[in-house]
């Protein structure tokens, strides 16, 4: 393959998955959260309380970035502060009870949507998208 065809090639594959991910959100877009809200959520959801410096971190942006998204997500009630266990000076953030539901309930919207709409692919289809799914995590983790 050539290069400029590899360059729309790759065009193409992120404007596709950023159609997914547009489509997948908007089936729980009752809930109206950021991209960084929502993985904020999804990271104390699946990692439990963090410091913000190591939610930024973790997502690779600014502290003061993730300070915002923290306190937006604070101003709505679904994330709460609390000491940090072992050092006095820090601040952990995690999900308040309605931060747990909205994700939960979230998540069950866009799984519902997801496995409805990939049911809808044949097994070959389904294989190599689940196989494009590894592929994926695997530049991701590198």
């Amino acid at each position: 393959m050539s290069e400029k065809k590899l360059e729309i090639a790759v065009t193409e594959f992120i404007q596709a998955i950023g159609l997914l991910v547009r489509r997948t959100r908007a089936a729980a877009a009752s809930h109206e959260l950021s991209w960084t809200e929502s993985a904020v959520l999804w990271r104390l959801a699946q990692e439990g309380p963090a410091t913000t410096a190591d939610l930024a971190r973790a997502e690779a942006m600014k502290p003061q970035s993730m300070g915002a998204a923290v306190a937006t997500l604070e101003k709505k009630g679904l994330v709460g502060r609390k000491p940090h266990p072992t050092d006095g000076r820090q601040v952990n953030v995690g999900l308040t009870a309605k931060g747990a539901d909205l994700w939960k309930n979230a998540g069950d919207a866009k799984l519902a949507w997801l496995v409805r709409v990939i049911s809808q692919l044949d097994e070959q289809e389904r294989e190599t998208l689940f196989a494009a799914g590894e592929i994926i995590r695997k530049m991701v983790d590198k």
